[in-house]
């Protein structure tokens, strides 16, 4: 039986860590940066947890996990 293959686009947007769960990039700190005050984007910078409900989603992505 072939190998299972992780779903690149998810593992270039979701890092593990090792509880279980996934880090992700926060969104809204691509363009249109110019309203947005620099203590926003400076908030927007930091990586945060997935939520529980998209974890198990998420982890679907990775049949190695």
């Amino acid at each position: 039986m072939p190998k299972m293959k992780t779903l690149k686009s998810a593992s270039k947007r979701f890092k593990n860590i090792n509880d279980g769960k996934f880090k992700r990039k926060q969104a809204n700190l691509r363009h249109i940066l110019t309203k947005k005050t620099s203590n926003r984007k400076r908030h927007l910078q930091k990586k945060i947890l997935v939520s529980k409900s998209d974890t198990n989603h998420v982890r679907s992505f990775f049949p190695y996990m």
